[in-house]
């Protein structure tokens, strides 16, 4: 399949990949007839999805299953008035019907917007507005869907509530009762173009109110090299990456990609994580690719993995946040899987990744993607230098590449702000080392600026996350009069270690961020905590944190 999108598919090694590495675009691309349809026809009995449960549900769904349930749910969307262009919000967890839902408004041309179940009242009712939602299909669980009928007093453009069950609330639509009713699908009359929107996705809100990035129906297509030079996937592989469907990483590792590639999508669908699950899942039905976050990781290696046969596995990629090297040694040494990182946005499809060809290098993102003209830049505006740090972006004077967002929805303030004369600023900052590899520093607006000297939250929360009293931390600044700034450790404490808070334990950490790291990073400021406040996505929000200490002066 993906031979038909890429001018070349196979590469002898990393300079191969990297000058001959380019995309044919089609000028009417729909990923829901172009790759869906394409399967179901070629190959009706190949599998897509195998979805399982915490209940011990198993069901397996092939391409012809995909294509006649996402064309029954095309045609009941079309039954209640949703059609080409109108926004839809999913709040579908990892329920199968996601799979059906994002397929189906593919092909009537409707936009998806993926949200969270962690939305409240207040949440839905800005994106609502922000985006004039027209309809949202969420799972039948009360603590979901109330919140969504306490917002629609405040959400005038909302018309059609959709509920995939158990429960169906009054005023809600059935959806499997819905679909088992609908006539047949027959595919609309228009011609997807390359720049009708496919999907909008609210940023997390690190530093303020979540933004609205808008995708284009191309996009898909950028996720090949997600799937076939990162996660090395090929036509027998089963994929699990884990994410939930109300963040874009689940279209990076459940979807796009991987059906491009031919692949089998796993789908672990479950409330609470535990990591025995996840094991006991790999080894039952013989996942072979594994893609998470390194927290995942660093609760995988504390199980006995020798209690699991972990065979099938042939390959662990990692994102989400930067990889502690301390997580990569131990799970090399207990599997002798070497992890691959890569790096993106919820604006771009994989920016900087670990292709096969390349040697890892723990904690480092990997090199920049032929996909993109990626560089590093000084604020003073000329590319960074081997060992000097710079802003990661992406250069479109000469092409506007494929999988880059198309600016910030009904935004064109922040879309200037961030794209303009030819560069895309992702915000992020990076070096890179005589061999190109990049190393991730932090947000642009997380550096801490201290006694001339530039620190990067990440590396001295690696170097604190390697002492055993510490469960989790944030690195920020804090105003000084000699040193403009200085660096605090908010910390959360292991269970062992709690009843030694103290000045004590104070000395012992900053001594052993001095001993991991350069000495003039450690920690000034040391407060121990309960909590870190996150964003809904599980991101810390630093800025809180910042804010808070101001406020406390």
């Amino acid at each position: 399949m993906i031979e038909k999108y890429l001018k070349k598919a196979s590469f002898e090694d990393q300079a191969d990949f990297e000058k001959n590495f380019e995309l044919t675009i089609p000028d009417d691309f729909n990923f829901a007839y172009d790759v869906v349809d394409a399967w179901a026809e070629k190959a009706p009995n190949k599998q897509a999805l195998l979805w399982t449960n915490d209940h011990g549900a198993c069901v397996s769904y092939s391409f012809g299953d995909i294509k006649r349930l996402s064309d029954q749910t095309a045609a009941y969307f079309q039954s209640l008035g949703i059609q080409k262009g109108d926004m839809v919000m999913a709040i579908l967890k990892r329920r199968a019907e996601f799979w059906f839902s994002i397929i189906a408004l593919h092909k009537i041309g409707a936009v998806i917007i993926p949200a969270t179940h962690l939305l409240t009242k207040k949440d839905l009712v800005y994106r609502n507005n922000a985006a004039s939602i027209k309809a949202i299909i969420a799972v039948g669980d009360p603590n979901i869907t109330q919140h969504i009928s306490d917002s629609l007093p405040e959400s005038p453009t909302v018309k059609t509530l959709i509920s995939v069950g158990p429960h169906i609330p009054e005023g809600w639509n059935d959806f499997h009762q819905g679909i088992q009713a609908a006539s047949s699908f027959e595919r609309p009359d228009f011609i997807t173009q390359n720049e009708d929107p496919l999907i909008v996705s609210f940023t997390s809100g690190t530093t303020g109110n979540p933004k609205m990035v808008l995708l284009n129906s191309i996009y898909p297509l950028g996720h090949i090299q997600t799937a076939k030079y990162w996660h090395n996937l090929h036509e027998n592989s089963l994929h699990l990456t884990i994410a939930d469907t109300g963040w874009l990483k689940a279209v990076w590792g459940k979807l796009y990609g991987q059906w491009l590639v031919g692949s089998a999508v796993f789908v672990y669908d479950h409330d609470k994580f535990e990591p025995a699950d996840i094991l006991q899942k790999i080894q039952d039905h013989r996942v072979t690719s594994l893609c998470a976050p390194p927290t995942i990781f660093r609760f995988l290696i504390r199980e006995d993995l020798s209690q699991y046969d972990l065979s099938s596995l042939e390959w662990c990629t990692i994102a989400g946040e930067a990889l502690n090297p301390a997580v990569y040694e131990q799970f090399f040494a207990l599997t002798g899987i070497k992890l691959r990182e890569g790096y993106g946005q919820s604006e771009t499809t994989l920016t900087v990744l670990t292709t096969p060809w390349m040697e890892p290098k723990p904690g480092s993102m990997g090199l920049p993607s032929p996909q993109f003209d990626v560089d590093l830049l000084t604020p003073e505006g000329r590319s960074a230098e081997a060992g000097e740090q710079g802003q990661i972006v992406i250069r479109t004077d000469k092409r506007v590449p494929v999988g880059l967002f198309g600016g910030y929805y009904r935004n064109e303030t922040l879309s200037s702000e961030a794209h303009h004369n030819g560069i895309y600023y992702t915000g992020d900052l990076a070096w890179k080392d005589e061999d190109g590899y990049y190393w991730f520093v932090g947000r642009a607006d997380d550096v801490i600026k201290s006694s001339g000297y530039r620190i990067g939250p990440f590396e001295v929360e690696s170097a604190l996350m390697t002492h055993p009293a510490v469960v989790e931390c944030a690195i920020t600044g804090v105003p000084d009069e000699i040193r403009g700034q200085v660096v605090k450790a908010t910390v959360i404490l292991s269970a062992e270690y709690r009843s030694k808070a103290g000045d004590a334990l104070v000395k012992a950490l900053q001594e052993h961020v001095k001993n991991v790291t350069a000495p003039y990073k450690y920690p000034r400021v040391i407060e121990f905590v309960d909590s870190l406040p996150k964003t809904i996505s599980g991101k810390i929000r630093r800025v809180e944190i910042r804010n808070n200490d101001s406020k406390n002066k």
